[in-house]
């Protein structure tokens, strides 16, 4: 398997510059995540989800100890493409 990591800049509503990160692409992801320690590290706002989100593990089972229940709304940007996105927090 060939991994491809490229570099995106992730920022939110009230953040001026926002970070420059790499991310490892992952084809057989089914939705985008984030540690609670990035997300604490770079000062991001995190709204409360009504409902939990489950996760799979990738062989299919439910992962009951890291729960989404807070999600980071930001605005990724990847060369000249711009695009708002839902980040779920994984594990707090």
């Amino acid at each position: 398997m060939r991994e491809v990591i490229v570099k995106i800049k992730l920022k939110q509503k009230e953040d001026k510059k926002g970070i420059v990160v790499e991310v490892l692409l992952d084809s057989s992801a089914t939705g985008l995540v984030m540690s609670s320690e990035f997300i604490k590290k770079n000062k991001f706002k995190t709204k409360r989800l009504e409902k939990l989100i489950y996760m799979r593990n990738i062989d299919g089972t439910f992962n009951y100890e890291k729960l989404i229940n807070h999600i980071v709304e930001v605005e990724l940007f990847f060369k000249r493409h711009k695009e708002k996105m839902l980040i779920g927090e994984l594990g707090r």
